[in-house]
């Protein structure tokens, strides 16, 4: 299995995206991605840089069933984890089953953040790579 992201658009506090999840060339499912802007992958502040990422599934003490991003350049604790608004991320990308303006300000945000976390988790092996397109 293999898991692409393609970043869609960019903010000033947040981008949004799409994870495909694929089995060989046929995609099999589909999820919202938020994360942070591109700050030139500062820690805290930035997502992540494009490119191939090995990832394993993770059980965080905060976040529960989590996917842990390995080796991403200058970086730590990178996590796909539950989450819904841009201020739940530290860095990390939160996934969703949709986009919303949950909270009313203007800004979107992913629903159904748990639901993603818990069918990705049924879906993905331990081990999986995860490509990430998009302009950074």
């Amino acid at each position: 299995m293999r898991v692409l992201l393609n970043r869609l658009d960019y903010g000033d506090k947040q981008t949004l995206g799409e994870y495909h999840v694929y089995d060989g060339i046929y995609r099999v499912e589909s999820f919202k991605c938020l994360e942070l802007p591109w700050l030139d992958n500062q820690v805290r502040i930035s997502c992540i840089p494009t490119a191939e990422y090995k990832v394993i599934k993770h059980i965080s003490p905060k976040f529960k069933k989590s996917f842990w991003i390995q080796d991403v350049p200058d970086r730590t604790q990178i996590l796909i984890h539950v989450g819904n608004y841009y201020d739940d991320i530290l860095g990390c990308q939160l996934a969703g089953l949709g986009f919303g303006d949950i909270d009313g300000d203007g800004l979107i945000d992913v629903t159904g953040s748990a639901k993603a976390i818990e069918r990705m988790w049924n879906l993905l092996p331990d081990i999986f790579y995860l490509n990430i397109y998009g302009k950074y």
